[in-house]
Order: C-alpha cells, then structure tokens, then sequence
C-alpha cells in the first residue's frame, strides 16, 4: 500500500513524527510520501500532491484544522483513498467521536487496518468540513483563542476567551432550511454540526451522526451572563435542545442571511466575516479510517469487559 503523510510539524503526540515514522518502518512502510507543514492551511497543496503522486492511504497528523483541510481537498476530488487520523491537535473532536485512540501505534493501526467508513461532510461557502462550522460568539472565542493563547495554555484558552466573548453583542438572522423558512430573530450564536459532541464530550446535539445524510443546526438566542449561564448548564447537562435559549433542527440545506458581517468558524479555524452563507450536507464524501467494530467487540468480550459496553466501543 502506498501510504501519504501530512504532517502539521507544530503538533505533538507522544515520541512525535520520529515515532510515527518508526511506527511505520515497524509496519513495513519504509518509504512514505511525507510532508510537513507549519500551519493547516498549507495541507491542501500537499494532499493533492499526494494523490497525483497515487497515494493509497492519507494520514493526517494534526488536530480538526488540518483535518479539515484535507477532508476539504480529499472530498472535492472525489477520491476513494482513506483518511487515517493521528489526532495530535490541541482538539480532535473528529477523532475523539470516531473512537480513534490518541495513541500514536492504535491510532496508525486504525489507519492501516481498520474499517473504512463513508461520512458525510458539510459543505459551507465551497469549502467543506466534517466537525462543525459556527458564526457569532463560537467564531469569535476560537479567534481569540488561535491568536498564541492555545499554542500557550492549550484548550484552557477556549474558557477564557469565551467568558471574554459572552458579552458580545447580537446579530439578526434569518435561515431558511431545506427551502423553507425556519428562524427570523436576534442570535448571538449559529452552529452547523455533523458530529454532536464539544470539548471534554459535552453534547450540543444529542442525536447527531457523521452517516445520516443530514446536519445539526442550532441557533442561540442567549444574551448577557446570566441567559449564557442558564443555556451552558444545560449544554453541560446533555439537554442543549430543551434551553429557552436555543432552537435545533436537522438540515440538508441552510441559508443564512445576517442585518451585519459576522465572523464563522470551520472546525476550529477562524475565517473572516460574511453577510450570508450557505450550507448543504454532501453524504458519504470522504473515506475515514476508523475501528474496526466487530473487532473492538472481541477485543472488549476477551478482557472480560461485557456485551453490553463492547457494542458501545
């Protein structure tokens, strides 16, 4: 198998990009097409460079940001080669709700012998992601946070600049889903998921999958500490679609228009501000790595662990 790695050369796991590399000597692949880069937004040239090179498996090293981006390249040339994911980011809520280990070894075996699952990418502008895109208060903490505060203190910076950005002030929207009108108000918040979970598992939409063929939009509505407070003790309870404070719906399709310019997010990379953007889920798009279930299964029934929390690994 010929085997592709990009490489954020900024991120760390373990014994770093000398163990990936012995990792995979050790596995019989001596000669990888392999490529740094010092910021994710370098990633595409490259991915596209590994395939025309005829790469058979991608590997990504690195965290959503980069992720992302080789999702982006890998989606819009309609390959069929798989994504393996080392998750060495600060986040890696893609690998972390796919159960890829943060482990350089297990995570390199998922990529070389794992299932290869097709999940759905949201498509935001033209620009695809596989996590989640937000505009309003999200964008805004991620932007602050990306500004050499999460190089120091790692996602401790997200807490910060989101009691910074509580206070920001509101937006009016109006979003159409699927081709009819959904929402017309004051937000302070919209996010487009494909996967559920936030930082540290917290859920944001409870019944979300990266394979249903539909997306997660949520609107907050949330202004000043106090309605905030309310609205993330639910989210931290699992109960975000029961606040007053926000509205959720699947969607194949959204619009937004927005009354000013606001700045949105994709998978935890800042972009720039917009008066509107569209968004339409884009089913089965990319081939992901991930572990093999019935193998998880017999692993968990060996160590004694039980059928019930097997099927959950």
């Amino acid at each position: 198998m010929k085997v592709a790695v990009v490489a954020h050369a900024g991120k760390t796991l373990g014994g770093g990009l000398p163990e990936l590399r012995r990792a995979l000597e050790a596995a019989g692949i001596a000669d990888p097409f392999w490529r740094e880069v010092r910021k994710s937004a370098k990633a595409p040239t490259q991915v596209q460079r590994a395939l025309d090179d005829g790469a058979e498996l991608l590997i990504a090293w690195g965290g959503d940001g980069l992720v992302q981006r080789c999702v982006d390249t890998l989606a819009g040339s309609g390959s069929d080669v798989p994504l393996a994911i080392i998750p060495a980011g600060t986040a890696n809520l893609f690998a972390t709700s796919l159960g890829i280990p943060g482990d350089i070894e297990d995570a390199l075996a998922v990529g070389l012998r794992g299932e290869r699952r097709p999940l759905d990418v949201g498509r935001f502008n033209g620009e695809r992601f596989a996590v989640m895109a937000g505009a309003g208060f999200d964008a805004a903490m991620i932007q602050d946070a990306a500004a050499g505060l999460k190089d120091r203190v790692g996602r401790a910076a997200y807490v910060w600049t989101g009691v910074k950005n509580i206070r920001s002030k509101s937006f009016r929207a109006t979003i159409k889903v699927d081709g009819a009108a959904w929402y017309k108000g004051s937000a302070s918040c919209i996010l487009v998921g494909n996967i559920g979970s936030l930082f540290g598992g917290v859920e944001v939409f409870e019944d979300a999958r990266p394979d249903d063929g539909k997306l997660e939009l949520g609107v907050v509505t949330a202004d000043g500490v106090l309605e905030w407070s309310r609205l993330l003790a639910r989210v931290a309870a699992g109960r975000a679609s029961k606040s007053p404070f926000a509205q959720t719906t699947k969607a194949r399709k959204v619009k937004v228009k927005f009354d000013r310019k606001v700045l949105y997010e994709l998978d935890g990379g800042d972009r720039t501000e917009v008066r509107a953007f569209k968004i339409k889920v884009e089913p089965g798009a990319v081939l992901v790595c991930v572990p093999d279930r019935d193998g998880a299964k017999d692993r968990a029934e060996k160590a004694g662990v039980g059928e019930e929390r097997a099927s959950v690994a």
